[in-house]
């Protein structure tokens, strides 16, 4: 892309125009704010809120459907895993159908924990998307499916 003031191709980085530098401020922005939430009520870190988050919103499922899911590496899940067996949030059984997968899901007093952080998480939700009005909230989030849908096009093997 030239740069209009030189005339020539780019040869810096503009963080604060770069699209995924933003995307990436703005989602630590917003997940740190709930993080303090989550922490203080129940005492969740983020990997944790969102390993939970899955399980409560697609059912029982492994670390690589967890993994995909979230975008979350494999160590980061499988620690929010252990912490979450730990508290007795969730339980991790092998699948009957095939023995070398292990299958996590919320535990009775993980779902009820679960139920408790939804109105918190729908709160922030509702605080962020204020700011913006009906119809951009609309097309915002249709971007944001365009944009995930190129990103994993981009990423896939």
């Amino acid at each position: 892309m030239p740069d209009t003031a030189h005339g020539s191709a780019r040869t810096h980085l503009a963080l604060e125009t770069f699209l995924p530098y933003r995307l990436s401020i703005l989602s630590n922005t917003v997940s740190n704010a709930i993080a303090r939430d989550y922490h203080e009520q129940f005492g969740l870190t983020v990997p944790e809120w969102r390993v939970m988050a899955v399980l409560g919103r697609f059912g029982p499922d492994a670390a690589t459907g967890i993994c995909s899911r979230t975008a979350m590496d494999k160590v980061t899940v499988s620690r929010a895993m252990t912490r979450l067996m730990d508290r007795d949030l969730i339980t991790r059984n092998s699948d009957s159908a095939d023995r070398r997968r292990v299958i996590a899901r919320l535990t009775r007093k993980g779902r009820s924990i679960h139920d408790k952080i939804i109105p918190v998480a729908l709160a922030h939700e509702e605080q962020l998307v204020a700011a913006l009005s009906p119809a951009e909230a609309k097309t915002f989030g249709r971007l944001l499916t365009k944009l995930q849908d190129k990103a994993d096009a981009l990423t896939a093997p």
